[in-house]
Formats: structure tokens, C-alpha cells, sequence
């Protein structure tokens, strides 16, 4: 596949797929700072935010680059924590920001610094608790690693963000990403590539793995031109999901294997790395308020891979109100039978832990079916028993009750092994 490199000098198209794109990373970096300054003790958060690819600021639409949408989302995000501690009778939070901005085109470049100074001077003008350091490289990615490196370990960054929107697939090195996921305590990538030039790619590094993954469809592994007529279905989607999934599993704990919802051809592929839980549950959630942006084909249970599409018929799963009530019916069957696989009860946490690299499931729903569930009961430390969704916290029990109504689905054969 021949790559498609934005001209920025010339005045860069906004495409869809980058339109939705943005409008989760906008969102998701909003809900990321806020999350992290709500201690009540806090006077300070200091990050760091690397964009690889960061491009020349502004499409030729006059649509925000991803550098100027940090810069909007840091503002919006500590103009909004701030008002919320003043009203609460909470001090002020200061956030300090390192942000990275890389591309090896000197024109993008160029124009990158004219579009983001005045969004810098109103930054600098008008808020007194937002401290931003901007840092230009202008190299390839792999090229550039070395010295964004030197440049996070020298400012002793805790949290960092990466957002690595590359063309085609071959400008992040699978080896990076582990390094980076491995590198700082709290870390989270943003990845995005074209899922044509991933497969080109597993072609020659694991043509195993590729034609395992796609011997159910009517795709030729050696033959990219076949995945024209299949990019558009259900099917397709599943497959490529599972491609994606099992080539990137092993970066992170919690990778997010979605594509950017195109129903003219899945094409493209946002992935999202983290370390914690707690950044996927945010991740999922913002998925729901942004429905339709990305997609997933298959369960939409707590094991979201585990259909085999030879035998099983999927469903599109879009994020949307639809796919939250059909993932409710299999969230109610799904958590008695996680519980049970710890015996008869789970601390809150090591559920949350297991199931959210394997759910698309909102934070809401999988609280709603777990009140609603005949078969599970939350305790609190104290022993007390919670009644409603939204009081569910991450230091209670999830219990099975004493009289089960599902018990039946968990007996296995005589060798005691479970069946599915």
C-alpha cells in the first residue's frame, strides 16, 4: 500500500477517520486530566505529552491538529478542575506540561510553530496554573526516540503520554512501543496505523499467524487485493480485531484493539496502550460518549475475542445505546462466571484488573448488571451490602450468593475441566 503523506505546506485535507480520531483524543485527554487532579491534597500534576507525528497544527478547514487540541484540552481541563476545587473550598492545582512535538517534514514543522504561538501566548497571558514547555524535533520517529528519551528521563516525568499517528504502519517499531509501556510509571500510547500496511507486514514477518486468522473468510493471505471486497463486512472487522489484538497483546496489560468506524472499509486502527485498568475503563467510557467513532465485531460481554466466527454469527458493536442494552444481557451471564472462576468471591479491583482487557463494555453497565444480577452480591469492607450502581468502589467483594440460579453453565466434564 503506498503511504499517504499529508502536505501540509500546501494546506492538509481533514479525512474522516482523522476527524473522529481527534475527537477521542480531545476528549480523553479532558477526562485523563481531571481524573488525575482530583486529591483533595493536591497543588501540582506534572506531565508530559509526546506527539510523534505531530504534523503542521492546522488542516487547510482550519480544524485543529492534534499539538493545538492538547494545548485547547490543557485549559479546558484545568479551567474546569479549578472551578470545581474554588466551588468545593479546595485549592488551586497547577499543571506542568512538557509537550514533544516531532515530524520529520520541515514544512509541517514550520507551520506547527506559526499555528501554535498565539495559542501558546493566550496560555501564557491568561492562565497562571497551566505551565507548558514546548520541545521541537524534526525527525523521523525511531530516529527521535533516543532523544525524547533523554528529554523525559532528564525532567523525571512520572506520567507520560504518547500519541503516535503515523502513516501506514512501518514508522513505530513494535519494540519501541514495549519499551515505552515499560519505561514509566504511568504511561499510555495512542497509536494509529493503516490495518492494509499491518498485514502487508505480517505477510512476511508471521504468515502463520495471518492466515490462521483469516482461513475462516474468502481472503488469500499472499494476495492484499482480496481485502477490498471483504473491508466492509462484519467479518472482516472481527478478523482484522483478532490480527490486531494478538500482534500488539503482549505491549501493554491493557491494549484496545478498535477500529475507526468506517463502513465503507475498516481501514484504519486507534489503539490505545496503558498499564492500568483504571485508563482503559476511562478509554471505554469515552468510546460510549463518542458512539459510532469506533467499532468492535463480535461479544460485547466481558470476553469481547472470545467468539469463534467459524461456528458463531458476531454483531456490530458501535458503542451505541443499542449495543450498551444488547451488552447488558451478556454482562448479566458473564460476571457470575468470572466470579466463579476465583471460587466464590473476587475483590472489586482484581475484577476490574481481569476483565478490562477483554471488555467494550461502559463502567456503568458492568456496574448495572452486577446490582441487577440474581447470582452476585457486592459487600462493602465492612460487611454491609450495596444496592445501587454508582456506589460500587474498587475496595469492595464481589460475592456469589448462596443460592445460585446459574450454577448449572459451570459444571465441565467428569475430568472437571469448564466448558464453554
Amino acid at each position: 500500500m503506498v503511504e499517504k503523506r499529508y502536505e501540509w505546506a500546501k494546506g492538509a485535507t481533514l479525512e474522516e477517520h482523522s476527524r473522529r480520531k481527534h475527537k477521542i483524543l480531545r476528549e480523553y485527554l479532558f477526562e485523563y486530566l481531571v481524573v488525575r487532579c482530583r486529591l483533595p491534597q493536591q497543588s501540582r500534576f506534572r506531565l508530559a505529552i509526546v506527539d510523534g507525528f505531530a504534523g503542521g497544527g492546522r488542516y487547510r478547514c482550519g480544524a485543529a491538529g492534534s499539538p493545538i487540541i492538547v494545548l485547547e484540552e490543557l485549559k479546558h481541563a484545568v479551567e474546569t478542575v479549578n472551578l470545581d476545587r474554588a466551588a468545593q473550598g479546595l485549592g488551586q492545582v497547577a499543571v506542568e506540561c512538557l509537550l514533544v512535538l516531532n515530524d520529520f517534514s520541515s514544512d509541517a514543522l514550520e507551520s506547527l510553530k506559526t499555528h501554535l504561538a498565539p495559542v501558546q501566548a493566550e496560555i501564557a497571558a491568561s492562565m497562571p496554573n497551566l505551565h507548558v514547555r514546548v520541545e521541537y524535533l524534526n525527525q523521523p520517529f525511531e530516529a527521535a526516540y533516543p532523544a525524547i528519551k533523554q528529554l523525559l528521563e532528564a525532567g523525571r516525568y512520572r506520567n507520560v503520554l504518547f500519541n503516535l499517528d503515523q502513516c501506514g504502519h512501518s514508522h513505530v517499531d513494535r519494540r519501541t512501543l514495549i519499551d515505552i509501556m515499560r519505561a514509566y510509571p504511568s504511561v499510555e500510547i495512542f497509536y494509529t496505523f493503516a490495518i492494509e500496511a499491518l498485514v502487508a507486514f505480517l505477510q512476511k514477518s508471521d504468515p502463520d499467524l495471518l492466515a490462521a486468522q483469516l482461513q475462516h473468510l474468502d481472503i488469500e493471505p499472499g494476495n492484499l487485493t482480496s481485502l477490498e471486497g471483504a473491508m466492509s463486512k462484519g467479518s472482516w472487522l472481527g478478523a482484522a480485531e483478532r490480527i490486531v489484538f494478538e500482534t500488539f497483546r503482549n505491549c501493554a496489560p491493557f491494549v484496545s484493539p478498535f477500529s475507526i468506524n468506517n463502513p465503507d472499509g475498516w481501514r484504519y486502527w486507534l489503539i490505545h496502550f496503558a498499564n492500568f485498568y483504571r485508563a482503559r475503563q476511562v478509554y471505554n467510557n469515552v468510546l460510549h460518549e463518542n458512539s459510532s467513532a469506533q467499532a468492535h465485531f463480535g461479544r460485547s460481554g466481558l470476553n469481547m475475542l472470545s467468539y469463534d466466527p467459524r461456528h458463531e454469527t458476531g454483531a456490530l458493536y458501535l458503542f451505541d445505546l443499542s449495543g450498551r442494552q444488547q451488552a447488558l444481557g451478556q454482562l448479566l451471564e458473564d460476571i457470575p462466571r468470572l466470579v466463579s472462576e476465583s471460587g466464590d468471591a473476587i475483590p472489586v479491583h482484581d475484577f476490574y484488573e481481569s476483565i478490562y482487557n477483554s471488555t467494550p463494555a461502559h463502567a456503568d453497565d458492568v456496574h448495572q448488571a452486577i446490582i441487577d444480577n440474581p447470582d452476585v452480591e457486592v459487600l462493602t469492607p465492612g460487611g454491609g451490602e450495596r444496592r445501587k450502581a454508582n456506589t460500587i468502589a474498587v475496595g469492595d467483594i464481589l460475592r456469589l450468593k448462596n443460592q445460585k440460579s446459574f450454577f448449572p453453565m459451570f459444571l465441565g466434564p467428569a475430568t472437571g475441566a469448564r466448558s464453554e
